[in-house]
């Protein structure tokens, strides 16, 4: 009962702030105070339109927003997002393009649960659609699953991306980015020993913390000095009546929210000071640069308890993954047991949350996989977020993944021109030199 208070608590404090930011702008609107030459008037309708439409996209899933793509052709071309399996804890989606026979590469996005919807990729799969059959892992946020579900842990989740690639067949291109790397390895290497006729093709593991403590950050340093008992009093609270997931104990968007904004609370600070004075020069739009990140940063999806803990335990105390010690299902996973699969490391320079070195550590725990078959890349000048969606994933990083992918299909897949054109520049092929 006292974690449900605490879980409504929170809420109620978020629905205030909404509340008082709309009545701040409701207020400072009034047309009598046109008559007055008060810049403050102008500010405090600002401030409230900005405070009203953040908080109030704290508990908004955010939409795709795909509707069509340009097609070879010329032509628009209608994208519809279709449910290839459904499950309680997540589906997987296929991005289907009307009119459009099917492509040769077939890209399973794994989307990360590390409290954004999987919707933070959305400018990764606009960007893929172009050339490939896209498909996107999209988990469900845990406030609005019932008890009766059961519960998903690192295990489960696991055991779901098994599923998935078994559904999509041997001649998939996995992608996975940030928190499901090490997962996505592990469930490659569950399926080369229990169904090798269903490994993908290749798996491209990007700004993942497969051994957390290869180079110490932020998150890697929290995860040491917190005890598990802390952890569990602190961070873990019952769903409250409100959601269909009522009783079930979660780790709240609304706390990891919180926590993204600390470890860059100046510059998050500023970037809103600086939208407000926007605003109220009337320089802001519905669809800026500022709402279009914040729209989807601020949307927050709770994670179930034992999901968030045996992450905390298992991926960064306990180093299971790093290891090669994992266990699914009672069954041990040996990462050797990938002989076959293609793997691929991209890495940001200046990644503050997977720093350099993390997500490498994968190759090493290939041990039955000829050096041919393994290519990493760091991006220089790259954080964590430019080397999925930013900047460097658009001019660099995503040529690279594309012409990985093809190297490594069972039939030479055409590069397209724009692929080509990138891949070949003397900036890329310079920056992939001083990686390797």
């Amino acid at each position: 009962m006292k974690y449900m208070m605490t879980y409504d608590l929170m809420e109620s404090a978020r629905n205030t702030n909404a509340w008082i930011g709309a009545s701040a702008k409701a207020m400072a609107s009034y047309p009598a105070f046109a008559l007055t030459m008060n810049p403050a008037i102008q500010l405090t309708a600002a401030w409230g339109e900005v405070m009203e439409r953040s908080f109030a996209r704290m508990v908004e899933k955010p939409d795709w927003g795909l509707r069509s793509i340009v097609g070879t052709d010329g032509t628009d071309h209608l994208v519809d997002i279709v449910k290839v399996v459904e499950r309680p804890f997540g589906d997987l989606l296929h991005f289907s393009v009307r009119r459009r026979a099917p492509m040769k590469r077939k890209v399973m996005l794994v989307a990360p649960m590390s409290g954004h919807y999987a919707t933070l990729l959305r400018s990764t799969v606009k960007s893929l659609l172009i050339d490939c059959e896209v498909y996107v892992t999209d988990w469900h946020n845990a406030r609005d699953i019932p008890v009766s579900a059961g519960k998903f842990d690192v295990e489960d989740y696991t055991l779901y991306l098994v599923d998935f690639m078994r559904e999509l067949g041997p001649d998939t291109h996995v992608i996975a980015v940030c928190q499901p790397v090490p997962l996505a390895l592990a469930a490659t290497a569950y399926l080369a020993a229990e169904d090798p006729d269903a490994q993908p093709r290749s798996l491209t593991l990007i700004g993942g913390p497969v051994d957390p403590d290869a180079a110490a950050t932020e998150v890697t340093d929290f995860g040491r000095r917190v005890t598990m008992g802390q952890l569990e009093q602190t961070a873990i609270q019952r769903v409250g009546f409100k959601h269909k997931g009522a009783g079930r104990m979660v780790y709240p968007g609304l706390l990891q929210l919180q926590s993204f904004i600390s470890m860059n609370s100046e510059r998050h600070g500023k970037a809103f000071q600086e939208q407000i004075l926007r605003v109220a020069r009337g320089e802001a739009s519905d669809h800026d640069a500022h709402n279009r990140f914040y729209d989807e940063y601020l949307a927050v999806m709770d994670m179930t308890a034992e999901f968030y803990l045996s992450t905390v335990e298992r991926i960064f105390k306990n180093r299971e993954i790093a290891q090669n010690q994992f266990v699914v299902a009672g069954k041990k996973v040996d990462m050797g047991a990938i002989t076959k699969v293609a793997v691929m490391t991209v890495e940001g320079a200046n990644d503050d949350i997977s720093a350099p070195g993390q997500c490498v550590a994968a190759l090493d725990l290939c041990t039955g996989l000829p050096d041919s078959k393994k290519t990493q890349h760091l991006e220089p000048g790259a954080g964590h977020f430019g080397i999925f969606a930013g900047k460097s994933w658009r001019l660099n990083i995503r040529p690279l993944v594309l012409k990985f992918i093809d190297a490594h299909s069972g039939e030479n897949a055409p590069v397209t021109a724009m692929a080509e054109t990138a891949a070949n520049s003397p900036e890329t092929l310079g920056k992939a030199k001083a990686a390797s």
